[in-house]
Order: C-alpha cells, then sequence, then structure tokens
C-alpha cells in the first residue's frame, strides 16, 4: 500500500480531480479502461477514491469509453 508520501496528487496539493480531464484519467485505467488499483496507481485512498469516481462520471457522460470495444470503429 502506497503512503501519502508517494501519492503523486499529495506531492502537488491536487484537491480535486475533474472528470472533464480523460487524457489524465487515462493514466489511471488499463488498455481496456478498467481502473487500476491504488497500488500500480500509486495514489492514496482518499485519491484513489476521487480519481475511479471521476472516471465512472466520465464514463456516465461519455467522455470516456466503458470497455476497449466501444473504441474500435465497425465497418
Amino acid at each position: 500500500m502506497s503512503n501519502k508520501q508517494d501519492c503523486i496528487c499529495c506531492k502537488e496539493k491536487v484537491n480535486y480531480i475533474d472528470y472533464k480531464k480523460a487524457d489524465v484519467l487515462r493514466k489511471f485505467v488499463t488498455g481496456q479502461f478498467k481502473i487500476f488499483s491504488s497500488k500500480r496507481t500509486g495514489l492514496c485512498p482518499k485519491h484513489q477514491r476521487k480519481a475511479a469516481n471521476a472516471i465512472k462520471i466520465a464514463r456516465y457522460m461519455a467522455l470516456m469509453p466503458y470497455t476497449r470495444l466501444q473504441t474500435i470503429k465497425k465497418k
């Protein structure tokens, strides 16, 4: 489990993770658009929850896909 000192957001004093910044949220999901665990992202539990909620809102608002199959264009 990551310490509070290791958290990227704590170091940069980030209080709000914006759901509208899909390029930033892309760092916290896999190639299949699953949310990474806190061990993989290096976030503290507080910021991991905020990132997960922002990703879920971005998916709902259609800023990010739910799965990889939604990104592939079919002929």
